[in-house]
């Protein structure tokens, strides 16, 4: 994976030292213990009494999810294996056991209650989310394969010229904005490698280094808030807002960017003037000579044209009437068509991220369409919650666990939940802009979170420059993380509150 990607070694030693520490001699009976726990949750929650749980009319399937959605929060939380593997278990188990194509004596539905159609089940991998992941991922490899990705680099930083805090500025938008529509891990690494002929120019007594070293995860994470395909969680979360039988907002890509693409970059600005007041230069002025560009031939034009009639179709949504999930496709047809990308190339698709979603995904449809849903609303008086402690709950929740696990795993687990709940609550959240506010404002949490160097995969790349410590690294990611959080909640709220989403 990622082996086209310049700064390819860099995210190689970052999935090696994940892979060690996950099968050192040292670590083996932790993850033995924590499956255990798993387990013995599991089968608790699988087998107790349906009065436990508090909830009217709870049926044996219900309670089969319930016991999954346990199990599935577990395993993400721990890392006792690849979130991906957590979501293909998911997928399983529902199917097995809870769907009309499960194992007989244990899906007779007279007894069992109300079961999953296997179909809907497995749809979850065809969701229309998934074709723009898909989408989002194979711009993402034409554009490196052509050296498109090189060549707008060197055109987009040329104009900041050669003094520090300008190049740092440079960094900073530039590997935003590419974020927004390429991996924030791929885009990091490129960045980074970027970086390595600067960081030999900088003295090691000065703090250039670690400004510019930070620059990167911070508007990797950051840039990744300002379209749908920025991150996962910001699809997921659009997922549930124009699901056609649920909130069905219609929310569009050129509609997201309205509000987000801004807040990212004042964010961006703001991050800037940190990182210079926290780590100044010493030295004012840096030679950039980035190599590499656009290689010659009809693909590369190819490419450069699809990928702008592309993000235009994607920006103009709601005056074509085409959505952002078919035009994802479009680029994939012509790709495919014109030989910019083979079947080789297919591989380079990051197939673990899109198996994480569908597994969220399935325990979203599980949820609804088992009613389990719907018994929960009825039987909890979400209507008595504050619209304001919801959102800061959701929103607390999602940025501590994003702190921690794949901010995936997290949403995936956040927003159909906090679908269910916001649906329940009804109007009582006009006042804080109703249901967008509290999914996207989850979403801009899942985003916000940049503490740790596990935090995220730009976070552990920069920090296995040498550049950054730890502290330095949890200092500035919490700052930006508070106020982005703030900022983020506060647009949200008031355009939800003067119905522009």
């Amino acid at each position: 994976m990622f082996h086209i990607y310049k700064g390819y070694e860099l995210v190689e030693a970052y999935h090696k030292m994940r892979m060690g520490r996950r099968f050192h001699p040292s670590g083996a009976f932790k993850k033995t213990t924590q499956a255990i726990i798993v387990a013995i949750v599991t089968l608790l929650l699988w087998n107790a009494p349906s009065s436990w749980f508090g909830i009217d009319g709870l049926t044996v399937v219900q309670q089969r999810i319930i016991a999954i959605f346990a199990f599935a929060t577990l395993m993400w939380v721990m890392e006792v294996v690849s979130s991906w593997a957590t979501s293909v278990a998911i997928i399983v188990l529902m199917l097995v056991f809870c769907t009309d194509s499960g194992i007989a004596p244990m899906v007779n539905e007279d007894e069992v209650g109300k079961l999953l159609s296997y179909k809907g089940v497995m749809a979850t991998f065809a969701d229309p989310v998934i074709m723009l992941f898909i989408g989002g991922f194979v711009l993402a490899i034409a554009a490196t394969k052509t050296g498109l990705d090189a060549q707008l680099a060197k055109v987009l930083l040329k104009p900041f010229g050669t003094k520090s805090e300008m190049v740092l500025l440079g960094f900073l938008l530039i590997t935003g904005l590419f974020s927004m529509f390429v991996s924030n891990t791929a885009t990091a690494a490129m960045m980074l490698t970027f970086l390595t002929p600067v960081f030999h120019q900088l003295p090691p007594e000065g703090k250039g280094r670690i400004s510019l070293a930070m620059s990167i995860p911070i508007a990797a994470n950051l840039g990744g808030m300002g379209t749908p395909i920025g991150t996962p969680p910001n699809t997921i979360a659009l997922k549930y807002l124009n699901d056609p039988e649920g909130l069905n907002l219609g929310l569009g890509f050129g509609q997201w960017m309205m509000f987000m693409f801004p807040l990212v970059i004042i964010l961006l600005f703001i991050s800037w003037r940190l990182l210079l007041k926290m780590f100044p230069f010493t030295q004012k002025r840096i030679e950039l000579n980035i190599e590499g560009g656009m290689k010659p031939g009809a693909h590369s034009w190819i490419v450069i044209i699809t990928f702008f009639i592309t993000v235009a179709l994607w920006l103009l949504d709601r005056v074509t009437g085409i959505n952002s999930y078919t035009v994802a496709m479009i680029p994939f047809m012509v790709f495919a068509l014109t030989g910019v990308i083979t079947k080789r190339d297919l591989e380079q698709i990051n197939w673990s991220v899109i198996w994480m979603v569908a597994g969220g995904f399935a325990l979203g449809y599980g949820l609804n369409a088992s009613g389990l849903a719907a018994n929960a609303v009825t039987s909890i008086p979400f209507g008595d919650f504050s619209p304001l402690l919801i959102l800061l709950m959701g929103g607390l929740i999602c940025y501590l666990l994003s702190n921690f696990i794949s901010n995936s795993a997290t949403a995936a687990l956040l927003m159909p939940i906090l679908a269910v709940v916001c649906g329940a609550m009804g109007d009582k959240l006009d006042p804080i802009g109703g249901t967008p506010t509290v999914l996207i404002g989850v979403a801009i949490a899942a985003s916000s979170a940049m503490i740790l160097p596990i935090s995220t995969p730009p976070n552990a790349l920069a920090f296995a420059t040498g550049y950054v410590q730890q502290k330095e690294m949890s200092k500035m990611g919490f700052i930006m993380g508070v106020i982005s959080m703030v900022l983020g909640f506060g647009l949200v709220y008031l355009m939800g509150t003067l119905k522009l989403i």
